[in-house]
């Protein structure tokens, strides 16, 4: 059978944005080629700002579902596309509604803020979302007194508490990319390139964050190689992002930090390469699959995100 080649489809694929009015938002963690066809680039905090703030009547989410689900959240009245909806993750996936509501039954008073890499129906019954963008910024917001539960991950958790000193209990999830970057690894890589700088994502464990001359989130990362123009790098988080740093800083060169436990992809998130150029081609062709909500849960869930807008000082834009 005879099969488009790459470059086919990315002109089909150009052609249809403009036909259709579509616009495809990537994160970093996608491959070179998505990252470069898409017209938008970023990290969770920027693309749900791009998602509330565009003219198009299709948005393309090149990325998992809570990105996606989040993008129609936010602009409920546009088709957002999936080109597969097996693109799960694995860290939203940690936490359930029905447990979380045990959760706060145990421990009540308290007010639930949500890492943006969680379901639709943890965001509604969040007070406010965060990205580790902002994480800080959102729990430096609310009064000292305030008694927070965080949710879903345990890592991103405990650096908000460590920096903040805030009176925060915290879920017991994580992301299964992030928590396998191995200390041991990354200090004899030190020792192989001495004078690396050490990028670290705080979806991280301690011990790898211990480790950071830099932690911070991916767009926080891009900040840094910019401003630092280094030698060498040792990127602790999914290695797609090195694509942006080479662009950023071509002199450079990106180590991806090794992993704890050999995957046949290394590090890389195997939901976010669920992705592939001939599947947004066939997506935006078939304008399907397509993110599909209750209008209340939406409702719902819309609420602690425009706070988070609110908090961060990101216009809510047009919808």
């Amino acid at each position: 059978m005879w099969k488009m080649q790459n470059a086919e489809y990315i002109a089909a694929i150009n052609r249809m944005k403009q036909e259709k009015n579509a616009v495809i938002l990537a994160h970093y963690y996608q491959t070179p080629d998505i990252q470069d066809i898409a017209d938008f680039v970023g990290d969770s905090l920027a693309l749900a700002q791009k998602a509330a703030c565009n003219e198009a009547e299709i948005i393309l989410f090149a990325g998992v579902k809570f990105m996606a689900e989040t993008a129609k959240i936010i602009s409920p009245g546009k088709k957002v596309l999936l080109p597969d909806m097996s693109a799960g993750c694995s860290l939203a996936d940690s936490c359930s509604a029905e447990d979380l509501k045990k959760f706060i039954a145990a421990n009540p008073g308290r007010t639930l803020i949500a890492y943006i890499n969680s379901t639709t129906e943890i965001k509604a019954m969040a007070d406010i979302i965060c990205t580790s963008s902002n994480v800080i910024r959102i729990i430096e917001s609310l009064p000292e007194n305030e008694r927070i539960i965080f949710v879903p991950d345990r890592n991103l958790g405990s650096y908000a508490r460590e920096k903040t000193g805030r009176d925060i209990i915290i879920w017991d999830g994580a992301c299964h990319v992030h928590e396998n970057f191995s200390a041991e690894g990354i200090i004899r890589l030190r020792d192989v390139y001495p004078g690396a700088r050490v990028l670290v994502h705080p979806e991280c464990e301690y011990p790898v964050r211990q480790l950071a001359d830099f932690t911070g989130s991916t767009a926080g990362m891009l900040e840094f190689v910019e401003r630092d123009k280094n030698k060498t790098y040792i990127v602790a988080t999914e290695p797609g992002v090195i694509h942006q740093m080479k662009k950023i800083n071509p002199e450079g060169k990106y180590i991806a930090a090794p992993a704890k436990i050999s995957l046949t992809s290394g590090n890389e998130c195997n939901y976010m390469k669920l992705i592939t150029i001939e599947k947004i081609y066939n997506c935006l062709k078939n304008e399907e699959p397509f993110i599909e909500l209750d209008s209340e849960l939406m409702a719902a869930a819309r609420k602690p995100v425009e706070r988070m807008f609110d908090i961060s000082k990101i216009p809510a834009g047009s919808r």
